[in-house]
């Protein structure tokens, strides 16, 4: 796979995160579900095909928002036992309590309100860690990679499931027409916020993806790292284990 990076575009600033997303907490799923088109759906299995193969695993989800991605990993691997989602807005995590409770797992699943680069968690913690286009919000991703590296047990895995740019030049200009200025539209008329949804399109264009992408994971620590391009390279799985 060739170096890509998107490059051409400034990053927006991350400083004000989380609020932006406690303003769109309360349309948050639906307009993930307009905006993919339901391939979301689609890329949370092939992330729970790829969970270490480990019996009664102890699950880690960063940026979890309301809590989708957790509990789908639940409900597609039956390995997944228990876990925790971690997030900086209040709004979202309170709407994944909701979820967790209405399934009855309060037991086993936990939300807690915490940063990506000073995860509250100790040592050698979890099986396995995942992220969902979250990673591009953070603020330091260098050290965000090394905490989640940190957190996991010894031969657990990573997962990072991020957005990125298409290879094909035929569909590249029509994806990037798409995310100019059609997404943005929709996602403030669902969410009544425009503005989160150009911070979205500008942190796809200016964040590193492919071989740029995986050398950050290389440089924390994680090994047999690779990066599997999803739906004709609008999104990459990326994988690296301790």
């Amino acid at each position: 796979m060739t170096v890509e990076t998107a490059g051409a575009k400034p990053s927006p600033s991350r400083q004000n995160v989380g609020q932006m997303f406690d303003r769109i907490a309360h349309r948050y799923d639906l307009a993930n579900r307009v905006l993919s088109m339901g391939t979301d759906i689609g890329w949370r299995k092939r992330m729970a095909r790829d969970l270490p193969a480990r019996e009664e695993m102890k699950l880690l989800d960063m940026a979890t928002g309301t809590g989708d991605v957790l509990l789908a990993m639940h409900r597609m691997n039956t390995r997944v036992r228990s876990g925790v989602g971690m997030d900086v807005s209040a709004n979202m995590l309170a709407i994944g309590r909701d979820k967790i409770e209405d399934r009855g797992l309060t037991a086993a699943f936990r939300m807690v309100r915490a940063d990506a680069t000073c995860i509250g968690a100790k040592d050698d913690a979890f099986d396995a860690v995942t992220i969902s286009f979250g990673i591009r919000n953070v603020p330091d991703v260098p050290m965000a990679l090394r905490e989640m590296h940190r957190v996991l047990k010894p031969g657990g895995r990573l997962l990072i499931l991020e957005f990125s740019l298409p290879g094909n030049a035929l569909f590249r200009p029509v994806y990037l027409f798409y995310l100019r200025h059609i997404l943005p539209r929709i996602g403030g008329i669902l969410s009544g916020d425009q503005s989160a949804y150009r911070y979205l399109n500008q942190t796809i264009e200016s964040f590193p993806y492919g071989d740029e992408f995986c050398a950050l994971m290389r440089d924390a620590g994680y090994r047999e790292v690779s990066a599997q391009p999803l739906s004709m390279g609008i999104a990459t799985l990326y994988q690296g284990d301790k």
